[in-house]
């Protein structure tokens, strides 16, 4: 335990973080324990609360990096995309390779945000989870409006109820995608890739621009 002593405050963050993750992926978020996520980690329960001020905490700094995750993966793969529609692939194939590289982790990023900042409960990560969260809005919004101006997608749509609804479509596929893989493929002769791609070609239709309309 000496070791562990001399180490900066955040590895220890990092060490519990990591086997509460491990936990919850197995369990679930609301059937494990402080208890049991120190004893993962290799704590005592009162060495834990040194870092942590309870589980909620320690949900909101997996949160906070999932979060922190979809941006950076977003941003990259807007970057890298050519043209509205290039762009669009490249973000449906960046959010198809976390949710299956962390699905546990890519399902954190579909929790409620607290967005009461008056409650004296509000924990000051949620704080920064809010701010992450405008930033992809941001992106996807900057995406979109670009699209629009370039007449690839609809004139009409509505920026941030767009961005919402197109983040729950997607989402929503590969969690469909992942925990119906076998019906999807015995009732509907598709792979989960298959089933996954009309999808994305769905959700592409719904907001880009008719061929000819002007």
């Amino acid at each position: 335990m000496g070791r562990r002593k001399k180490e900066p405050a955040e590895a220890h963050r990092g060490r519990i973080a990591q086997a509460a993750a491990a936990l919850f992926a197995r369990r679930g978020v609301d059937s494990v324990t402080v208890e049991e996520i120190a004893r993962e980690a290799g704590y005592s329960k009162a060495t834990l609360y040194v870092y942590f001020q309870g589980k909620e905490e320690i949900v909101g700094a997996l949160t906070l990096e999932s979060m922190r995750r979809l941006r950076d993966c977003l941003s990259s793969a807007l970057a890298e995309g050519t043209g509205a529609r290039g762009r669009y692939d490249a973000v449906c194939g960046a959010l198809q390779h976390y949710q299956g590289e962390a699905p546990f982790l890519f399902g954190l990023a579909l929790r409620e945000i607290n967005i009461d900042w008056e409650s004296p409960d509000t924990l000051p990560v949620e704080r920064e989870i809010f701010a992450v969260g405008e930033e992809i809005n941001d992106l996807m919004g900057r995406f979109l409006c670009e699209g629009m101006e370039a007449g690839t997608f609809r004139p009409d749509l509505e920026i941030l109820p767009t961005v919402f609804a197109f983040w729950a479509t997607l989402a929503g596929l590969m969690q469909v995608a992942a925990s119906k893989e076998k019906y999807i493929e015995k009732a509907m002769g598709l792979t989960r890739e298959a089933f996954l791609a009309g999808g994305f070609e769905t959700l592409y239709r719904a907001i880009a621009r008719e061929e000819g309309a002007r």
